[in-house]
């Protein structure tokens, strides 16, 4: 086999049929000012369409769900339209692409939030992390305990954001259940502090996500339906003090649920990602967690897995930011883009929409 010929293999991930297996993770790039995508959203994606799957940012299902600034929404008619212009174009340009959604739980801050509500979460219990803002660095506070209307709420909320994607023309949609957002808090110990049904065993940490799965999937179609995990994570001050049994339970769970995949992001040793596979019947996407000679990860490193058998499809990150057209540098053995860190984060086309292909360098 070719180097790296292991990308370029068809799969099927629901009613999806990729033509490589070289996902585009999701990126937060704090350019949605307003709350709103714009036509150089659309460009920037666009450029990336040779992804077999792009997955975009994590975009808030409703207004209390915002936890950074200049980040996307799906919970308003102007957003459908404005994320319209973003799927036409990308879809023009032949690829494929689904919304992540996300509520952030107690990642959050009054500031974000119409008459300065506080951040709900699973439990009283703060994150310990800041919110960057244009005015500095802002403590957030500790959340408010989520009451069981909230609960019903929130998991309504998740399930018409996923409607309003497909109205938006997605391709499907994933689920956030990582780095340290809601439905994370509530699958971690750390966290999740609750007396009732969502909290004390594994089994009443799992309920929320579940919940939340079953309602996406029954209202845009379980073969649209992605889920995002990362295990042992402990960013955003998550704390998981079992998480080998705490996954092992969730993916047993949801495994009768035909969901177009599952999504690992590996920030731990593979064990846990093995279990995952051997769990989970279906397709299961990777973003590899970078060793310590390759920082971010690479082709090398996805490809490493594939031949292993950790997954079916590899979702990078850094190397598609910096990369718009990987999968033609990764067959022609590069060179690759660097990207800069200084750009990641708000701000204009620079370090967005104006890295070169290998075309633009000829």
């Amino acid at each position: 086999m070719d180097l790296f010929e292991e990308f370029f293999q068809p799969l099927t991930l629901g009613k999806l049929e990729l033509p490589n297996r070289l996902v585009m993770a999701p990126m937060t790039r704090s350019r949605a000012y307003g709350g709103l995508v714009d036509d150089l959203t659309a460009q920037y994606y666009a450029q990336r369409a040779q992804a077999g799957l792009i997955i975009t940012e994590a975009t808030q299902v409703s207004e209390i769900g915002q936890g950074y600034i200049q980040t996307p929404g799906l919970h308003s008619d102007e957003q459908i339209q404005a994320w319209r212009k973003v799927t036409d174009a990308v879809h023009a340009a032949g690829g494929a692409i689904v919304a992540q959604l996300v509520h952030c739980g107690r990642i959050g801050h009054p500031v974000l939030y119409a008459g300065g509500a506080v951040p709900v979460a699973p439990s009283p219990v703060g994150s310990g992390e800041v919110l960057f803002t244009p005015d500095g660095l802002l403590e957030h506070p500790v959340p408010r305990e989520m009451t069981g209307d909230d609960i019903a709420r929130t998991i309504a909320d998740f399930a018409d954001a996923a409607r309003n994607a497909v109205q938006a023309g997605f391709d499907g949609v994933e689920l956030h259940g990582a780095n340290g957002f809601l439905l994370h808090q509530f699958l971690a110990d750390g966290s999740n502090r609750r007396t009732d049904g969502y909290g004390g065993s594994i089994a009443g940490r799992i309920r929320f996500t579940l919940e939340v799965v079953e309602a996406v999937a029954a209202a845009v179609g379980p073969e649209r339906v992605g889920l995002r995990l990362s295990p042992g994570i402990t960013y955003n001050g998550i704390a998981e003090s079992d998480t080998a049994d705490l996954y092992r339970a969730l993916v047993r769970a949801l495994a009768p649920t035909p969901l177009a995949y599952l999504h690992v992001s590996e920030t731990i040793t593979r064990d846990v990602t093995w279990l995952i596979r051997q769990e989970w019947p279906g397709a299961l996407l990777l973003c590899p967690h970078p060793t310590a000679d390759s920082f971010p990860a690479t082709p090398a490193t996805g490809a490493a897995a594939l031949r292993e058998g950790a997954a079916d499809a590899i979702a990078l990150a850094t190397m598609w930011l910096a990369n718009p057209d990987l999968p033609a540098r990764i067959r022609a053995g590069g060179p690759y883009n660097e990207a800069d860190p200084g750009t990641f984060y708000g701000g204009d086309h620079r370090g967005y929409t104006d890295y070169p292909t290998l075309e633009d360098l000829a």
